[in-house]
């Protein structure tokens, strides 16, 4: 690999590789500083965002911040590059790159057309070059529609996963916060729950729960248990009536393998789920979780920066054409990302560039106590990503989750996003909605003044 070099004023700054030169470009965050990687000026980051912006896309393809041979993340985002699709930029540099997304020449259809054919590492590179409105107008840009029992993704909509968690799994608590989210107009992305008790008897009872749920009320959703992959499989194996298969996956294979997966597994499990064919409306059937910092907190982030290594698992996630994708922006903690300012920023970086490798990102807009951040700074990153397009933020009661103690969105949250800027929930989610009698049949889709019958008998065998 060779050096990179850039000169600001009468200063040269020196960047021995390409890695080194993506770390000291990131805008500054406390993952990047504890492991070693960070710029140690603004003046130093600035010089190498200048030499970043420089660099000929093509060049992506030739260096490689983690070594083919060591890394089949690696090798499934050079063996999988679309040549066809990245030809239409190939001239680019990244500076260049940056100007075309901002474009108007950079529609919907231009960016879904290039989208195989961009990197992670490519899709990195601009994002650290881009500011705050930058990463929000391309997003906006980007279209990105699956299904499943629902259409995710339309122009005008965003969905919410109804999380229902409960830290003894109480089929009493995790029933009463479902009803409690569905009369507020949450969860056609998914109910889906972290078990407490993570076995698959476990799995196996509260998804069958929840397709009960489904099935008695025609909800238009999904379920899924937030569990290991291979407890999901074992569930399947058993009968299970499983929607959506869950994984957490990061950016490089150490990491994945701290996780206890690999991509065979993944595809072992797509294959498992699309065999029940319960889809309805469609076939995607994976949803995936990431976030900023979990290769570094694995040990396994080979020396290259948190936010690069976040953009690789987007590689895993689009081989596998899952219906959900989210950042879990600030649940690992404020080692990674200190406060408000930082995990804002990373939540707007992590939906651009999943949006531009053509995913259906969503967010979970969320800190943890310890985090110099409060719910100020989540409405502020609810309110960007809402404007950005984001395909689904979580739904939890109060915004408050017992059983994962984290700050996130409530059920509130998502009603305030929809409502300022003219969101709507899933189309036959929001026609069920309404022939439900939960919200009103108008445009503004508002919530209507009495419970459903049905809901009324649930709430009253709760009680």
């Amino acid at each position: 690999m060779g050096s990179f070099s850039h000169t600001v004023g009468s200063k040269t700054y020196q960047f021995r590789d390409l890695k080194d030169l993506m770390a000291k470009a990131t805008p500054a965050r406390s993952g990047d500083h504890l492991a070693g990687l960070a710029a140690a000026s603004a003046e130093e980051r600035v010089a190498a965002q200048m030499a970043l912006a420089d660099l000929p896309l093509t060049l992506f393809l030739n260096e490689l911040v983690i070594p083919y041979e060591q890394d089949e993340v690696t090798r499934l985002i050079i063996d999988d590059h679309d040549k066809t699709a990245f030809a239409r930029i190939a001239h680019l540099t990244v500076g260049d790159f940056r100007n075309w997304l901002l474009g108007d020449a950079a529609d919907e259809a231009a960016l879904a057309a290039v989208c195989a054919g961009i990197t992670p590492e490519m899709a990195a590179a601009v994002c650290k070059i881009m500011r705050i409105q930058d990463l929000i107008l391309v997003a906006k840009k980007c279209r990105v529609v699956t299904r499943f029992r629902n259409t995710i993704g339309l122009q005008g909509r965003m969905a919410t996963r109804l999380q229902p968690n409960h830290p003894t799994d109480d089929a009493t608590g995790i029933a009463a916060s479902v009803l409690d989210g569905l009369l507020y107009g949450s969860g056609d992305a998914v109910i889906g729950i972290n078990p407490a008790t993570d076995n698959v008897p476990q799995v196996i009872r509260i998804v069958t729960m929840l397709d009960e749920i489904i099935a008695r009320y025609g909800i238009p959703t999904q379920s899924c248990v937030l569990t290991h992959v291979t407890n999901t499989i074992a569930a399947i194996e058993r009968g299970a009536p499983v929607d959506l298969v869950f994984q957490s996956i990061a950016g490089t294979e150490a990491a994945n393998a701290s996780f206890g997966i690999n991509i065979a597994l993944l595809d072992e499990a797509r294959q498992a789920a699309l065999s029940l064919r319960r889809g309805t409306v469609g076939d995607n059937v994976m949803y995936f979780e990431t976030g900023q910092g979990s290769a570094l907190s694995a040990n396994a982030h080979h020396g290259v920066d948190q936010q690069t290594c976040e953009t690789r698992a987007y590689a895993v996630a689009r081989k596998f054409q899952p219906l959900l994708v989210n950042s879990v922006v600030g649940f690992i903690g404020p080692e990674y990302l200190y406060d408000g300012k930082q995990i804002i920023r990373a939540g707007l970086e992590d939906h651009f560039c999943a949006k531009l490798l053509g995913l259906p990102m969503g967010c979970d807009v969320c800190y943890t106590n310890h985090a110099e951040a409060d719910q100020d700074d989540m409405d502020m990153l609810l309110t960007l990503l809402g404007a950005a397009g984001c395909t689904f933020v979580m739904g939890i009661p109060g915004s408050d989750d017992i059983m994962l103690n984290y700050q996130t969105t409530s059920f509130h949250d998502a009603l305030y996003a929809r409502r300022v800027l003219g969101l709507r929930t899933t189309p036959e989610f929001e026609a069920w909605l309404k022939a439900m009698h939960i919200f009103t049949d108008d445009e503004r889709a508002t919530l209507g003044s009495g419970m459903p019958v049905a809901f009324q008998r649930a709430l009253a065998s709760l009680t």
